[in-house]
């Protein structure tokens, strides 16, 4: 799986490039045939408190998977945007199996 991670008008600290990596990891164990994985980091300039914008697109094959969170923290988006992507490439693998 090939990663790529940009932050959008900041430069993301290596501790969270590397948090992000770690945590997409655990994404091959429920489907191993991802082929890029892009992650964008943003802030959201506004007065809100959970202005830390992850999104993550990760092209599976015939299909694209996009999940987007805001929090408080990088790291807290980052975690659930996993968790989800994780549902999300359980429900497609299943689908697969019932078709086949």
């Amino acid at each position: 799986m090939t990663v790529n991670i940009q932050s959008v008008n900041f430069k993301a600290d290596i501790k969270l490039l590397a948090f992000i990596e770690e945590r997409l990891k655990k994404t091959t164990q429920f489907f191993d045939k991802s082929i890029t994985t892009d992650v964008f980091l943003k802030v959201d300039n506004n007065n809100n408190r959970e202005n830390k914008i992850v999104e993550i697109r990760m092209s599976v094959p015939g299909n694209d998977i996009i999940v987007t969170k805001e929090r408080k923290s990088f790291e807290e988006a980052a975690d659930i945007v996993v968790e989800v992507l994780i549902r999300k490439l359980k429900k497609m693998k299943e689908k697969q199996r019932e078709s086949h």
